[in-house]
């Protein structure tokens, strides 16, 4: 894309994520409608299909870089994009929380402390992962990949079961959390659908253009907006990290304003701590595509992000537990707390990312 003009590059970025928002909403709607259908809903099948459901913009990033042998790039894509997804929380709290309570106060269940222990885990192998040699691998499998995508598998398998209860008063949840179980928006959608006369197949159809949408506008918008925003000197790390991860994480930010709509805060935050759990299984299929690994292509700003994004996780599974009741900015204090570490930690990032 380096022959066009800049112009041209803005609204191409412009046009590719106005088709994300759009993609996303029909994704994650059609992916509810048919999770319901389906008796998925929130077993295991669910699980997976939801993660990879919101995730298609950095899967198609991902997939592009590794085609293209740029590991570095597909390697900063998913862990750049970590770090803002969870901010998006706070984005969730300070505009869609009805009545007025902190996010996490209403949310709080062990469940959802599991899911975030789950992304601090996985994280925590891709920091080990970057520090391998390149040269231990088989096939282009290096045991960090193998190891993430298994511990994701593991998990999800811990927190099906979580679902079903716990040996904990509630079963889980707090005692004044939301009042409806968790993941009822999902069944209001459907009969929502059902009332429009939506038939399976329709949703199908719906849910794969939606997907090709945004697997193509994922692609677009990484090569338009690296190239637009490099002549305007921002460095490929911070790009990764604020830009384009805020436009790759519109999926959730859409998915999760509808749950807040309808009252489902667990699976609000449920949403966004299962796609940070399963961005790094994305390591793998860059493997594959590469025949190499992918995780010792990191840079040290990558992994910056990924600690960035532990700190982050923990700030939120510190609220499910402490249940703040007091706001600031219409934000919990947890909320709070998170945008001021992360805008310290991007302040951080533009002193060694040059």
């Amino acid at each position: 894309m380096g022959s066009l003009s800049s112009p041209v590059l803005l609204l191409l970025f412009a046009a590719s994520a106005a088709v994300i928002w759009y993609a996303g909403v029909k994704l994650s709607d059609t992916t509810d409608v048919l999770a319901e259908r389906l008796h998925l809903g929130s077993a295991l099948g669910g699980l997976i299909l939801l993660a990879i459901a919101t995730n298609l913009p950095e899967t198609a990033i991902t997939v592009s870089a590794a085609m293209a042998g740029q590991l570095d790039v597909a390697v900063g894509n998913i862990l750049g994009g970590i770090a803002v997804q969870t901010v998006v929380l706070a984005v969730l709290d300070a505009t869609g929380v009805r009545p007025r309570a902190p996010l996490t106060r209403l949310a709080a269940s062990l469940q959802l402390v599991l899911e975030g222990a789950l992304v601090v885990a996985v994280l925590a192998v891709v920091v080990m992962g970057t520090q391998l040699p390149p040269e231990l691998h088989a096939g282009g499998l290096a045991p960090a990949s193998v190891a993430i995508a298994a511990l994701w598998v593991i998990g999800l398998v811990l927190l099906n079961r979580a679902g079903r209860g716990l040996p904990w008063r509630e079963g889980g949840d707090a005692p004044d959390s939301q009042p409806e179980p968790r993941g009822h928006s999902r069944a209001k959608k459907e009969k929502a659908a059902g009332d429009r006369g939506l038939s399976t197949a329709r949703a199908t159809l719906v849910f794969s253009v939606s997907a090709l949408a945004t697997l193509v506008a994922g692609v677009v918008i990484e090569r338009s907006g690296e190239e637009f925003f490099a002549r305007q000197g921002l460095s490929g790390a911070l790009f990764g990290a604020t830009v384009l991860a805020v436009a790759t994480a519109l999926p959730e930010i859409s998915t999760g304003l509808t749950s807040m709509k309808l009252g489902d805060y667990q699976l609000a935050v449920s949403d966004i701590f299962g796609g940070n759990a399963f961005l790094p299984v994305l390591f793998l299929l860059a493997s594959l595509i590469s025949g190499k690994p992918a995780l010792p292509a990191a840079h040290h700003t990558d992994v910056y992000l990924t600690a960035l994004g532990i700190i982050l996780t923990v700030v939120y599974m510190a609220g499910l537990v402490f249940r703040p009741r007091r706001q600031y900015a219409r934000m919990g204090v947890d909320s709070v707390t998170a945008v001021i570490v992360y805008l310290a930690g991007i302040a951080g990032l533009a002193t060694i990312s040059g």
